[in-house]
């Protein structure tokens, strides 16, 4: 093999002519040589003569496929060998690969598999001989890559020592272009109008065999020279390795010592674990870049373009979606999706996890789309099932959640790459509504990587892949490449694959559904393919978040490694989750994922497949809403928004009182049909609530504080209940919710749900409700802060109920100073009423505040909530204070 210390661009290597005997032949001969799979890569073992005389065929023949050339070493094992991300990528019929051997761990595999030495074909040795049957032959010659400045540099040397090679054309495309398709489909066109036969292209690895594979086809060159550094090595800015170094196997550390910054990390990183690979994976049969082939069935016959086929007949793509109260979101992925039948045919299959019929009242306007209730909620994995019996023969089954949007032509780029990969499952990319991308690509889950990412989290984005799950590289979101898994929002899957692979796994119901999924498809050999080239735009959320949900996700992960992971391996994985539940203690959800996964037996009160009662007769509650409003002009739509139902129905008048409003919450409420408007002088809550009784005329009646939102299903709950029963007042359940609350004001109010008094009262959910007979006891409402807690000493135990309906939501405050401010309220209006009749409350509220302490996360839950409390009824205590001072939570609105 030809080493030397510079690299002299003309003459050096014309004593090889007479080596390469070159007689054309008809047509381009496959070399008759040993093909090996080294570390998972296909490696062609050929002599330095036999390869340029290979490769200058083909730059001569018409009508073959491109040629790709590139040298592997250990850095092209790391990046398409086996595990890699681009495992498999450079199998496309679109470009014809030929991998030579470059790095000398490779050489020395590749003797000890066939016991003969091999030379290293590097494309730094080959460019020199190369170039010299280009010129030798009138080929023209493009280079792709580079610096202008390294390209310049190479003219001037071209121009002394190769004045007769004919150059097609220099380009110097920057990274952003070479990784955007329009950009590259431009490039590549701007090349094939420069009639190159021979381009070289140094883009660096792994970027310049993709590049090739996606767009070599449309450069019109018929060869082209994967070389990476070679632009810098014929500018004669890197120098090559002295014979004896690079004779020895210590290339790497030559050039090492010359960039030590650009290299360390592909040397003494990522160098060790494409060994191990190397040595592992190596074999004498080529690797063939894929597994097994999946056929596509014949085009089924083409329906009118914007409608769906129906369930009984054959479709190209049967498209599963499962909703839950997604009413609003459905109809804009159905008409994306009718753009979608142009070239194809369709049929669509909603199955409806909603409690109510809103979602489905919604479907009846597109009645092409075959719509199922599940009756239950059965989850996503049900769902799916569901969907799928449903949907009849089809060539492909594609799994959108309902929150999407398709891109046009996403659809048949799905179907593309998975006929040209032979992949059972491809998945799109995904877009933000920003149009930044998500990171939806994931790798199987292993301790390692859990320990990772509880350690690190986001953080590090680069870190190894054996140390992360989620992929946040973005050239993976660039390129085609199989994938282990994906976030399941958007999936297409072969039929015989899908009918192979079985139902989904229901143990799951939300959350590694489709990791289990897309583990069980490629246990049957077939790989699953991401394409970037199909788009969705996702605006996620749509199945909402709250505690149990961050819980259940983390137990799902648990029960992952449990079903495929084995009993010693999923122990030592759910001490990695829970640690990174704890380290995140401190975030909404994580605390309650830390106890979940601690406690087994917590396991079934998380979310989890069942089935809706059967419906009973309509009756629709008789009563009044009172809403006292003080300037709530930020809170009130919010208000209304929730009782839209209940002003449909007719039988219940919604009272907004607005008192000495100045913000414009009146002509809010009054655009509101169905909602009667009085307007109250005087800025007071009490003047507020007796003038919305002298209006209102039906019972029972719910008061209801401006910022709280309620369901029809709670309020028709609490009306009955006051009704037909023998109760004089009650009040919905309640939920607090904390989002965008500081670590303590959450520590604060999840000591306070502990603690059963804060629940038992008619207080502290901003809503109560009185019959008739209850509100006769009352009167009319003194002046006095804190009518709840008032009004829920009228009336005993027996007297007064908290009623386990839909819970209304109490949004807190999202400071301590917003809290402490509200607590201060609170408590100077306890303190009034507890001055005239006396109260025992905050010893039995400490009493139970000790009880709750289970451990040092409610321990240090109670000493916040005890430090809150004990600052607000000081401040609110001190002399000097207005009796009727009145301060709001902002922080919440």
């Amino acid at each position: 093999m030809l080493q030397s210390k510079t690299f002299p661009i003309g003459g050096l290597f014309h004593d090889l002519a007479g080596r390469l005997s070159y007689h054309p032949p008809a047509a381009p001969q496959a070399a008759q040589a040993k093909e090996l799979c080294l570390g998972g890569s296909s490696v062609r073992l050929m002599e330095f003569p036999e390869a340029v005389r290979f490769i200058m065929d083909r730059a001569t023949h018409l009508g073959t496929p491109p040629l790709g050339v590139c040298s592997a070493n250990l850095d092209h094992i790391r990046h398409f060998g086996t595990g890699s991300r681009w495992a498999g990528t450079m199998a496309g019929p679109a470009v014809e690969w030929l991998t030579l051997i470059d790095g000398a761990p490779l050489a020395v595999e590749a003797e000890r598999l066939t016991g003969k030495p091999w030379p290293r074909l590097a494309g730094s040795d080959l460019v020199g001989p190369l170039l010299d049957e280009a010129e030798r032959r009138g080929l023209r010659v493009g280079f792709l890559g580079g610096s202008g400045q390294a390209q310049q540099l190479i003219r001037q040397r071209f121009a002394a020592d190769r004045p007769g090679l004919a150059i097609a054309g220099w380009w110097a495309p920057d990274r952003s272009e070479i990784s955007d398709p329009e950009a590259s489909r431009r490039l590549a066109g701007e090349i094939a109008a420069s009639d190159a036969d021979l381009l070289v292209v140094g883009l660096g690895k792994p970027r310049q065999e993709l590049w090739i594979t996606e767009y070599g086809h449309l450069t019109g060159a018929k060869v082209l020279l994967a070389f990476g550094a070679v632009v810098d090595f014929l500018a004669g800015r890197i120098t090559r390795a002295p014979a004896w170094v690079a004779g020895h196997g210590f290339e790497w550390a030559w050039r090492l010592m010359l960039e030590p910054r650009r290299l360390a990390h592909r040397y003494l990183v990522d160098g060790p674990e494409a060994y191990l690979h190397l040595r592992r994976d190596s074999g004498l049969s080529a690797a063939s870049g894929m597994t097994r082939a999946v056929g596509q069935p014949a085009h089924a016959p083409l329906q009118a373009p914007g409608t769906f086929a129906s369930a009984e007949d054959q479709a190209d793509i049967a498209v599963v979606v499962v909703t839950y109260n997604n009413a609003d979101d459905i109809g804009p992925l159905i008409e994306s999706l009718r753009a979608e039948t142009a070239t194809q045919t369709l049929k669509v299959v909603v199955a409806d996890n909603s409690p109510n019929g809103d979602t489905m009242a919604a479907l009846a306007d597109h009645p092409d789309v075959i719509a199922k209730s599940t009756g239950g909620n059965l989850g996503y994995a049900g769902g799916i099932n569901v969907g799928l019996r449903a949907a009849g023969p089809a060539g492909a089954f594609l799994i959108l959640n309902p929150d999407l949007r398709v891109e046009r032509g996403a659809v048949a780029a799905l179907r593309r790459r998975m006929a040209a990969s032979g992949a059972g499952a491809v998945v799109p990319v995904l877009l933000d509504d920003d149009g930044s991308v998500y990171p939806s690509l994931r790798r199987e889950p292993s301790i390692l990587r859990a320990l990772g990412d509880a350690a690190m989290g986001s953080r590090l984005p680069g870190r190894p892949g054996w140390l992360s799950e989620m992929d946040f590289d973005a050239e993976s979101y660039k390129y085609a490449h199989a994938v282990e898994w994906a976030t399941g929002a958007a999936l297409l899957i072969d039929a015989r694959v899908a009918e192979a692979v079985g139902e989904w796994d229901e143990q799951f119901f939300l959350y590694s559904e489709e990791t289990d999924f897309c583990r069980r498809v490629r246990e049957l050999g077939f790989p699953i393919w991401f394409e970037p080239s199909a788009r969705m735009w996702h605006e996620r959320g749509g199945s909402g978040s709250s505690a149990q949900l961050s819980a259940l996700m983390s137990v799902n992960r648990v029960r992952y490694a449990e079903k495929h992971l084995g009993r010693g391996r999923s122990g030592a994985f759910r001490l990695a989750v829970l640690g990174s539940e704890i380290a995140r203690l401190g975030k909404p959800g994580h605390r309650e994922a830390a106890v979940a996964l601690l406690s087994r037996r917590r396991w079934a009160s998380l979310p989890h497949a069942g089935a809706y009662p059967e419906p009973g007769p309509v009756v629709r509650p008789v009563g009044s809403v009172v809403i006292p409003a003080h300037n709530e002009a930020a809170v009130i739509g919010r208000t209304l928004d929730s009782l839209r139902e209940v002003l449909a129905w007719g039988t219940v008048e919604v009272i907004v009182a607005c008192n000495g409003c100045s913000d414009g919450t009146e002509a809010i409420a009054a655009a509101y049909d169905g909602v009667r408007v009085i307007e109250v002088e005087a800025a007071s809550k009490v003047a507020a609530l007796n003038a919305a009784d002298e209006a209102a005329q039906l019972w029972p009646r719910l008061y209801l504080d401006a910022d709280i939102e309620v369901t029809a299903g709670a309020l028709s709950a609490v009306f009955s209940a006051l009704t037909e029963g023998s109760l004089l007042a009650g009040r919905p359940a309640y939920r607090y919710d904390t989002t965008g609350a500081t670590f303590l004001v959450r520590a604060y109010y999840r000591a306070r749900t502990r603690i059963p008094g804060n629940s038992e009262g008619l207080w502290g959910a901003g809503a109560y409700a009185l019959s008739e007979a209850g509100h006769a006891r009352l009167g009319t409402f003194p002046p006095l802060s804190g009518d709840d807690y008032y009004v829920d000493r009228l009336f005993t135990a027996e007297e007064k109920a908290v009623l386990d309906t839909e819970p209304v939501v109490v949004r807190t405050p999202r400071s301590p100073s917003a809290l402490m401010a509200v607590l201060r309220r609170t408590s100077r209006g306890n303190a009034q009423q507890d001055a005239v009749s006396g109260d025992a409350s905050a010893s039995r509220t400490l009493r139970q505040l000790v009880e709750s302490v289970r451990g040092p996360l409610t321990a240090f839950d109670a000493l916040v909530y005890a430090a809150f409390a004990g600052a607000g009824r000081r401040r609110a205590l001190r002399p000097g204070t207005p009796a009727l001072a009145w301060e709001r939570d902002n922080s919440s609105r």
